[in-house]
């Protein structure tokens, strides 16, 4: 938390001083975000998987401090509801799996514009360190499930099937690439693609503990609005 709150804090500073030779802005947005995700879980011992698709939504602030050499400069900060887990691969049975695992996400972004700011399209980059809380998980089984179509499970990995989520806070890097409309009173939509790779793991990975490794890896494509609430008053 320390370091998220501390990269933050330089983002702000940088945001701060690049505003003394470019542009000034004070331009605050407020709105809202949804969208598809797709999320892997990183086991290691390996367990084969496809996506798991689930949905995001959440509320997002942003508040642009300067235009510099025709780059919008902004911080960004989002709570977003997710759904993510994983869906696993299994060839040796008709057995099935899968499990939903719920977060609060918090990412925190440095966000980069080219383009029109007001009354046009403007591509967009957003980068940063993203933090999560664990809400809850279930798990979806179908097949014959017994002792027999268990040993036949690709390099005997069982241990997942009943191991409760542990580790209830996750911490991670995000990033992606969008476009956006600015319009000067209907306000601005965003859509994007993101990609989340998490640094912590949802089991313990101890010596003594079977998973050495199992961080989620998610592909994000969500739709955003904003509206202002404090613009620059040269506009």
């Amino acid at each position: 938390m320390r370091r998220t709150l501390a990269t933050l804090a330089l983002a702000l500073v940088a945001c701060s001083a690049l505003a003394q030779v470019g542009e000034y802005r004070s331009e605050l947005a407020v709105g809202v975000n949804g969208g598809l995700v797709y999320n892997r879980v990183s086991f290691d011992p390996t367990v084969k998987q496809q996506f798991l698709s689930g949905s995001t939504m959440g509320v997002t602030l942003r508040y642009t401090c300067e235009r510099y050499f025709g780059m919008r400069c902004a911080v960004q900060a989002e709570v977003n509801y997710t759904g993510l887990g994983w869906r696993e691969v299994i060839e040796t049975s008709e057995d099935t799996y899968q499990r939903r695992v719920s977060y609060v996400q918090v990412p925190f972004l440095a966000s980069l514009g080219f383009g029109k700011e007001y009354g046009g399209v403007m591509g967009y980059l957003v980068l940063g360190p993203q933090i999560a809380f664990y809400l809850s998980d279930s798990d979806k089984r179908g097949g014959e499930w017994t002792d027999e179509t268990l040993a036949l499970r690709p390099n005997q990995v069982t241990e997942q099937y009943d191991l409760p989520i542990q580790k209830t806070f996750e911490y991670g890097l995000t990033g992606g690439l969008g476009f956006e409309v600015n319009t000067r009173r209907a306000g601005h939509f965003a859509i994007e693609g993101r990609y989340y790779f998490a640094l912590s793991d949802m089991f313990n990975n101890g010596k003594a503990d079977y998973f050495s490794r199992s961080a989620n890896g998610t592909i994000i494509a969500k739709v955003t609005y904003l509206f202002d609430v404090i613009k620059t008053k040269h506009q």
